[in-house]
């Protein structure tokens, strides 16, 4: 995480931390964090919702692998992933 946070800094996004953060890898998936519900899934997708706002992911053939502490893997097609209010 501290290397996250010193993207941040270098950004001028300190203080983001409780929006839903995400890193994709292209035809495999993504890891995202901050999640704190989920409030829509299915296999063409997924809401992540974080303490200010949310994001959707779209694609084929999601998955969740890894959901805990905030915490979520998505494994599929990831063709869009946007924010939400």
């Amino acid at each position: 995480m501290r290397f996250l946070d010193e993207i941040q800094r270098l950004l001028g996004a300190e203080g983001e931390t409780s929006r839903v953060q995400y890193t994709v890898v292209d035809g495999k998936g993504g890891y995202f964090q901050n999640v704190k519900r989920l409030p829509e899934f299915s296999s063409s997708a997924i809401v992540l919702r974080g303490r200010k706002g949310a994001v959707r992911v779209e694609g084929e053939h999601l998955t969740l692998g890894k959901y805990a502490l905030g915490d979520v893997a998505v494994f599929g097609s990831i063709t869009s992933v946007r924010r939400e209010e």
